[in-house]
């Protein structure tokens, strides 16, 4: 992967009405990661199951091959997804990073959303295990979702080059969507890396906000560096 002087080529995983199985889902995102080196690769939220909650037990399992087939491939890409998995007889949201053959962080979606009745079909992961976590230099952190709108979950992600925000997120609130996600970057002085997609009725879009809150398309990384030194809020680069 890029170093922490070098751009960052941003990849986002997106559904197509032509998906009709979780193989479909799996051979796109394997294609994606297989065609572009040297970038970050998000996938929106249980990209490869959806929220499929009468499959639970097949999705987990599915989700458990998807993994081991993207740790076989994976290489200089980082890749982000949420999957379906089941631990300790419960299923969890997931966020997986897979890095040079190896998953390098997870955690689970701690905060569901109860409208959508994931509280009935999920456990909920635990807060302390959404923390930044770092590759080759670059500090990353990952809010799924709803997390997006818990303002002490950005204050644990102080420091971050880049946030990444996994999401399935309703189309009547796609204004908050935005909204958020610009103001995390300009609010924690980063990138944030946003991407929804998922049929009618969810936001199909994805988003690069700068630390200065500009629409982008790619990462420079060095821009992190330069807006703490502009503008000093209380954290280190």
């Amino acid at each position: 992967m890029t170093s922490k002087r070098e751009n960052i080529y941003v990849r986002f995983v997106e559904l197509d009405d032509s998906f009709v199985t979780y193989e479909d889902r799996l051979n796109h995102l394997v294609s994606t990661t297989l065609g572009y080196p040297n970038s970050l690769i998000v996938a929106s939220e249980v990209y490869l199951s959806g929220f499929d909650y009468d499959n639970m037990e097949k999705a987990s399992n599915f989700s458990q091959m998807a993994i081991e087939k993207l740790i076989e491939i994976a290489e200089n890409q980082i890749i982000i997804l949420t999957v379906i998995r089941k631990i300790d007889n419960a299923f969890v949201n997931q966020a997986i990073v897979i890095h040079n053959h190896k998953i390098v962080h997870t955690q689970e979606k701690s905060k569901l959303f109860k409208l959508g009745g994931e509280d009935r079909y999920f456990v909920s992961g635990q807060d302390n295990k959404i923390k930044p976590f770092e590759i080759n230099g670059i500090k990353i952190g990952i809010l799924i979702c709803f997390e997006l709108r818990f303002k002490e979950l950005w204050k644990v992600l102080e420091g971050c080059d880049i946030i990444a925000v996994p999401s399935k997120w309703g189309v009547l609130r796609e204004l908050h969507f935005r909204v958020l996600s610009n103001a995390l970057a300009v609010m924690n002085q980063c990138f944030v890396v946003a991407h929804s997609s998922g049929g009618k009725d969810i936001v199909n879009s994805s988003m690069i906000y700068s630390p200065n809150g500009n629409l982008v398309d790619n990462i420079d990384i060095a821009e992190v560096a330069k807006m703490k030194r502009y503008i000093a809020v209380g954290w280190g680069c």
